[in-house]
Parts: C-alpha cells; sequence; structure tokens
C-alpha cells in the first residue's frame, strides 16, 4: 500500500487535500491523471448500467434532501458507530474495532495508540479511554441565514434515499415498468471515526449505486442475477479472478430490511475487504417513504395488480474500486537489469492511452509527432512527451499506466513509419502513420487480460 500510496503522489494520480495547512484526515484531491482514471472507472460502470442495457435509466439526485427524509430511512435514529476517546494522544476510535483488535492482533492495523512505541488503545496507564457513546456518522449543517432547528438538513451519507425519493416520478417519464433499474453516480459523505488505508475509506466519497425494482416474486432471481453481473464486471476490466470473491452476509450480519446481502470482495495489501456490496432491500424503502409521506408508491400494472417494488441494490464505491484496479495493476520487474515500476492496468482504464514521443528535439521530429499526437487525440486520450531521455519518458508512462508509446525517430521522416511500443510486453513494431489511428482504436477496444496472471 505505502508504494502505491508513493506512486500515486510522485505521478500526482491522488494525494492529500489541503496539504499546504498540514492536510485533513483522510480527505484527497485527484490530479490530472487521478481524474482521468476515475472518470474511465465511472464510464466503464455507466457503459454496463446503461450501453449495454436496455432496463436501467439514470438520475441524479440532489446531495441535500428534505431532512424527514432520513427519519423516515432510520438513517437518523440508527445510522451511529460506538465511539471511545483516547484522553491522552487525543485519537477517536470505534469501540467495536477496538474489541475485534484485542480478540485477532491483525484486525484493525489502524486501531493503535497515536504514542509511541504504538499499542492497543488501553494497554497502558497513560492511556485513558472514555465510555463508548452513540455518534451518528452524517454530517448536519444549515439552510438559510440564520441557524435553527428548523434549518437543520443533513448530507447526504448513501445516494440510494434519492432514488427511492424520485421513484414514482421516474416511473412515469422513463415510460419503465418493473423490472426497471435507476442508476445514479455521486457524492456522499459520512463522519468515519476511523478512517484509513488511503482512499478506501475517506469522509467524502463517490457511489456508483443502482436500485433494481422487482415485483416481490421475482426479487431472488434478480437477486443472484445481479451478484453475478456485478462479479463478472471487475473481472472483464482486468482485476484477477484469485483476488476477487463474493460473501454472502451471515444472517446476524443483515440489515432489519435485508433478506440477503452479498459483498464483493477483493485482496488489497491490508487483506480481504469489501468492494461492492449487493442487497435484496425488500420493499422497505418505498414502504418507508410512503408512510411518512403520504404518498402512494405502488405499482398498477395493466391487469389492475398493485403491489410495492422490492429492491435489489448494487452500490459500489468508486475510490475504493480505482484502488482496486491500482492495487491489482501495480507491478515491479526488472527490464535489461533495471527495475521499472508498471500500472498494467485495462487499457479502458489507462487515464492515457497512447504517448507521443519525439525521439529529440530536432530535425523536424517534434513538428510531426505533434501533428501525429493531434490526429490520435481526436479518437482517444493521448499525451505529448519530449521532456528527457526517451528511457525517462518511457518508464513515466510505464508509471501511470499508457498502454501504448509512438517513438518518432529519423526513419519516420523518410519512411513516415514510427515504433508503437506496448506496455506489458515491451514488444516494440514499426507501423505506418496513416495506420495508427486504426491499430490502436482496434487494440482499444480488443477483449484483454492481465499479463499479471500468465506471470502468476
Amino acid at each position: 500500500m505505502d508504494k502505491i500510496v508513493a506512486l500515486s503522489k510522485r505521478r500526482g494520480l491522488i494525494f492529500p487535500a489541503s496539504e499546504i495547512y498540514g492536510g485533513i484526515a483522510n480527505t484527497y484531491d485527484y490530479g490530472h491523471y487521478g481524474v482521468l482514471l476515475k472518470r474511465n472507472v465511472v464510464d466503464a460502470w455507466w457503459d454496463a448500467m446503461l450501453q449495454e442495457r436496455d432496463d436501467v435509466v439514470a438520475l441524479d439526485s440532489a446531495i441535500i434532501q428534505h431532512p424527514k427524509t432520513w427519519e423516515a430511512s432510520g438513517h437518523l435514529a440508527g445510522f451511529t458507530d460506538p465511539l471511545v476517546d483516547c484522553k491522552t494522544c487525543k485519537r477517536r476510535f470505534r469501540a467495536d474495532h477496538l474489541d475485534e483488535a484485542r480478540a485477532d492482533a491483525d484486525a484493525h492495523p489502524d486501531v493503535r495508540c497515536g504514542r509511541r512505541p504504538s499499542r492497543l488503545p488501553g494497554e497502558t496507564d497513560e492511556c485513558e479511554l472514555t465510555e463508548p457513546r452513540a455518534f451518528n456518522l452524517m454530517f448536519e449543517t444549515s439552510v438559510g441565514p440564520v441557524k435553527d432547528t428548523g434549518s437543520t438538513v443533513f448530507l447526504r451519507p448513501e445516494t440510494a434515499q434519492g432514488i427511492f425519493l424520485d421513484f414514482k416520478t421516474v416511473l412515469t417519464f422513463a415510460r419503465r415498468r418493473p423490472p426497471f433499474g435507476i442508476a445514479q453516480v455521486g457524492k456522499s459523505f459520512r463522519n468515519e471515526i476511523t478512517p484509513g488505508n488511503f482512499i478506501f475509506r475517506t469522509l467524502e466519497f463517490e457511489q456508483m449505486e443502482m436500485e433494481f425494482f422487482v415485483p416481490p416474486e421475482q426479487a431472488a432471481d434478480w437477486y443472484a442475477h445481479w451478484k453475478q453481473a456485478r462479479m463478472d464486471w471487475y473481472a472483464e476490466l482486468g482485476i484477477r479472478p484469485d483476488h476477487l470473491r463474493l460473501r454472502d452476509h451471515d444472517p446476524d450480519e443483515l440489515s432489519h430490511y435485508s433478506s440477503g446481502t452479498a459483498d464483493v470482495e477483493y485482496l488489497f495489501p491490508m487483506g480481504w475487504s469489501e468492494l461492492e456490496g449487493i442487497a435484496n432491500r425488500g420493499d422497505f424503502d418505498l414502504t418507508a417513504h410512503a408512510a411518512a409521506s403520504g404518498k402512494d408508491l405502488e405499482v398498477v400494472e395493466p391487469d389492475g395488480r398493485r403491489y410495492v417494488p422490492h429492491v435489489i441494490e448494487p452500490a459500489a464505491g468508486v475510490g475504493r474500486s480505482l484502488l482496486a484496479f491500482l492495487a491489482d495493476a501495480y507491478d515491479e520487474e526488472a527490464v535489461e537489469g533495471e527495475s521499472r515500476t508498471v500500472l498494467k492496468l485495462h487499457p479502458r482504464l489507462s487515464p492515457v492511452k497512447v504517448a507521443v514521443l519525439p525521439l529529440v528535439r530536432k530535425d523536424g521530429q517534434p513538428e510531426l509527432a505533434r501533428e501525429i499526437h493531434a490526429t490520435l487525440k481526436r479518437r482517444m486520450q493521448a499525451e505529448y512527451d519530449e521532456g528527457g531521455s526517451i528511457g525517462k519518458r518511457y518508464r513515466r508512462q510505464d508509471e501511470i499506466g499508457t498502454p501504448w508509446c509512438v517513438t518518432i525517430d529519423h526513419e519516420t521522416l523518410q519512411d513516415r513509419t514510427v515504433t508503437v511500443r506496448d506496455r506489458d510486453t515491451l514488444a516494440q513494431e514499426r507501423v505506418a502513420i496513416d495506420a495508427l489511428p486504426e491499430l490502436l482504436s482496434a487494440r482499444l477496444a480488443a477483449p484483454w487480460r492481465s499479463p499479471k496472471l500468465l506471470e502468476d
């Protein structure tokens, strides 16, 4: 994980927010390449939900919803963690995580005293812990110029509730009937007590969430469908199958409204952890909002049958997905006696698809390279780079995961061919300039498997 964090900062993918002021706990900014990578992850999710299906529609609901939303959903009363403070080091811990760390030394490595030598909180006489108390995870703010009890609102802790509030409206204008889904991507906010592990758990995070509304009798079948579909999505984008698993929740883990929940888990550097949750939420949400609002949220079929749909929810975090793709792609290997660090990302996810590199900055090579770059950029994310030796430029592109480099040299000026270098195999071939756009477009669209599968 330390190597991934260092690479992310060195190459401007992801770095601490507010760093000139010393940072703020577990908030991060995305640089140029990080923005491109994140956008590609989100685009791949939208493609799976919208482009490849005809039973899901899109939505972008508000971050601040009516306060009664969170009463009806149960978040205001029940969305809490048990909090423990250390009076000495001033750190804050979840009481349940502390109990688990005491039982298992490898559990929750971030639950450690802030003083050296670092130990479990409460292990020394100097470490005085408060009694556990309930701590609501929602961020509270106010609407209007004067703060009073009537103006209190919350930043949403999940994107799902906005979908439920808009269900009847979308049902009307989208001309859909169950089974169908409503998908959205957006920011959520949780005042996490024990954030940690880079972007795995942050105070503000982006969710890719879809609520699939089905007739009650079809819920079990659609639950099975979406569990498999979401596993397949990660595998198709290059995650090694032996680093993925689907774990069904035990009965004592289930939320009170859930008849079944499963997590897609990935073998992160810190161990197996949740990537995405797929839940059979039943009719809890629509029923709760109908009761609280007084609005009818039933579906009326043409034959007159009335019912409240059941909901299957696949919910993924953009940051966690991005971190899994980074972890699975990260590699170090020896090339001609030297070590290189490389991100072997699926080309669809790579921030830059092709880098165009003039061998030297003279003899007309930069001018021709600029022309090639302008042509390729119409087809895909391309980058022009002329700074430093060609070897250093190759390494720079390897570290941001660029699958192909196009090098312009003296021979290019004579026969209008260039060298195309493959990131994963390091193979180089001469290609005519005119053939480049179609060649690279075809490679980008071709099926891809992680080269680390062969290494393993």
